[in-house]
């Protein structure tokens, strides 16, 4: 909708003071788009690809090869920019995708979960390139994304949204200490009794099972390591491991959705597929 794609179903919006509603074709002329599946066109090559976007939205002739040399020059591919995008890594047509997306310098970057089916060095280049952009340009980026390590690196601001209402909203800083105190993560031989041992002794604020292991939010957790221990060892229960932690974005999406990443990390396996597909073919 903030992308006038779709038409809201009530109310409205702005976007660089453009109302989305009335005013959809300068709300278009205010954003970047960089879309989750592949937009790019592997016959022609990146520079190809960059001209044909500068003409659709209207750079000058006479401004279009320094502008392509500029957002070349900031995802690193000025040396592969005259070959064919179908010869680029997935890697780097994400980085043409998001070098396309400057062309025209928009006031407005969406970035819809940019680094799906990466790997973790592509990924990783990924995230430079975002965090240039907001040191260097004067430019608000809009990510969406599953992966709660990239929300907590690159934002300033978070909106956790399930099932399209937003939970909660505030820096990855405050919603962590929202949740107060650290996580110590037990794997136990018999999970279910070692909790039911835990709310008898009153030690942890909060219990939970997640993926076979016990967590528990409890304030000074190095402190009270060896009472933890004391209840396992007093109920006969082995423990097989014990870690401590800060509380993570993790925690606060279970925290305020009561679910893991289940639903998000299924989307992001079939995006993964369908991905492979592509290159299949």
């Amino acid at each position: 909708m903030l992308c006038t794609i779709l038409k809201p179903t009530s109310g409205t919006a702005l976007v660089n003071g453009y109302d989305i509603v009335r005013q959809p074709s300068q709300v278009r002329k205010s954003i970047g788009i960089v879309f989750q599946d592949p937009s790019i066109d592997d016959l022609l090559t990146g520079r190809e690809n960059l001209r044909m976007h500068a003409d659709l939205y209207g750079v000058p002739p006479g401004e279009q090869n320094e502008r392509i040399g500029e957002v070349l020059a900031l995802v690193e591919l000025e040396g592969r920019a005259d070959e064919r995008v179908r010869n680029y890594s997935g890697g780097m047509r994400r980085r043409l995708e998001i070098a396309r997306s400057l062309i025209h310098f928009p006031k407005v970057l969406f970035l819809d979960e940019p680094t799906i089916g990466l790997d973790p060095q592509s990924r990783d280049h990924i995230w430079t390139y975002i965090r240039e952009l907001k040191r260097s340009k004067d430019i608000t980026i809009i990510l969406t994304t599953h992966y709660m390590d990239e929300a907590d690196r690159l934002c300033d601001r978070v909106a956790i949204i399930d099932h399209g209402v937003i939970m909660a909203m505030g820096s990855p800083k405050a919603l962590k200490e929202q949740l107060g105190g650290e996580a110590i993560t037990i794997k136990t031989s018999d999970n279910r009794l070692y909790m039911d041992r835990l709310a008898e002794a009153g030690i942890a604020k909060r219990v939970e099972e997640v993926d076979g292991e016990v967590k528990m939010t409890v304030d000074n957790a190095h402190t009270l390591i060896p009472s933890v221990v004391d209840v396992a060892f007093k109920a006969g229960i082995k423990i097989d491991s014990i870690y401590i932690q800060e509380p993570q974005l993790d925690d606060v999406f279970m925290h305020y959705t009561g679910r893991a990443l289940r639903e998000g990390g299924e989307k992001i396996l079939r995006g993964m597929a369908a991905v492979r597909r592509r290159s299949i073919r």
